[in-house]
């Protein structure tokens, strides 16, 4: 009855969330505790939940026993093999809140709503760095700790992500996963594959931020943002130049002239036109500036 009218009667001892089921409750109680009853009969891992347990020993035996009913592919929980059932059948059956987005997997969208509401639930328990997703958490953790627990099955070079190791191990298989679905060409990386689709569809993702110029790859972009800041550091130098040829001439005018300034400007304002044919340059004496007339340079001294 409690399932049916929405009654959650048992509720966390250790904050307020509430659960229709004492048995959920106590589950939930465990990620409070830290406490981990349960543990792999094949290495010394413990969980808080026997389900959990009971899928990490699949790992150990290699047992799948759910087959996706679109191809042949099989997997050691149910979750996963209906995650994975949803990549055949377009299913999204989870959608953001806040944008109507749609996800395959719950987990996906719970982390897609977070960049709406800025929440970052997961802390380093090493610095104060957060995050939104548990996963970029522990493997933040491991640059701490130094811990590398995934190895290349052929060099055995160690990795903090599983992702980087399966890369890795392409390099030695030659394996290349990723096909362009417009010229069949294959890639060890989804990223390169990506990449190279653009090629064909024309798409360019990636905006300048100082100008309008679009780009296909992100590397491209921020080696085209640097001419940009080169340019402006240029300008910049251009503007300082400037600033401190006006600054000196401004000296001239709003200082006392010297008394070499004043006879000077006393000896060419005492010219007549027919000297001042004899008068060789336009140029201050004083800073090297050349003046455009002769009236100019009287008011400049």
């Amino acid at each position: 009855e409690q399932s049916h009218n929405g009654d959650k009667p048992h509720i966390c001892k250790y904050c307020e969330k509430s659960f229709r089921q004492l048995a959920n409750c106590k589950q939930h109680e465990l990620t409070h505790t830290g406490e981990r009853p349960y543990t792999c009969k094949y290495c010394e891992k413990s969980f808080n939940q026997l389900t959990t347990c009971k899928q990490h020993e699949l790992t150990h035996t290699g047992e799948k026993p759910y087959t996706c009913k679109y191809c042949e592919k099989s997997f050691n929980q149910l979750t996963t093999c209906k995650q994975h059932e949803r990549t055949h059948t377009g299913e999204k059956p989870y959608t953001c809140k806040h944008c109507k987005k749609g996800y395959s997997q719950l987990a996906h969208c719970k982390q897609h709503e977070r960049i709406h509401t800025g929440e970052k639930p997961y802390a380093c328990k090493y610095c104060e760095k957060t995050f939104r997703q548990l996963a970029h958490c522990k493997q933040h953790e491991r640059i701490h700790t130094g811990e590398k627990p995934y190895t290349c099955k052929y060099c055995k070079m160690g990795f903090t992500q599983s992702t980087t190791c399966k890369r890795h191990e392409r390099f030695h298989s030659g394996e290349k996963p990723y096909t362009c679905k417009y010229c069949k060409k294959s890639f060890s990386r989804l990223g390169d594959c990506k990449e190279h689709e653009r090629i064909h569809t024309g798409e360019k993702p990636y905006t300048c931020k100082y100008c309008e110029k679009c780009c296909r790859q992100l590397r491209s972009l921020k080696k085209h943002e640097q001419t940009h800041t080169t340019e402006n550091a240029r300008d910049s130098s251009l503007r300082r130049e400037q600033h401190d040829q006006r600054y000196q001439r401004r000296k001239h005018f709003q200082e006392p002239p010297t008394t070499l300034g004043a006879e000077k400007s006393d000896t060419l304002l005492s010219l007549t036109e027919e000297d001042w044919s004899q008068v060789e340059s336009l140029t201050c004496w004083i800073c090297q500036e050349e003046l455009s007339s002769k009236r100019c340079l009287i008011q400049h001294y």
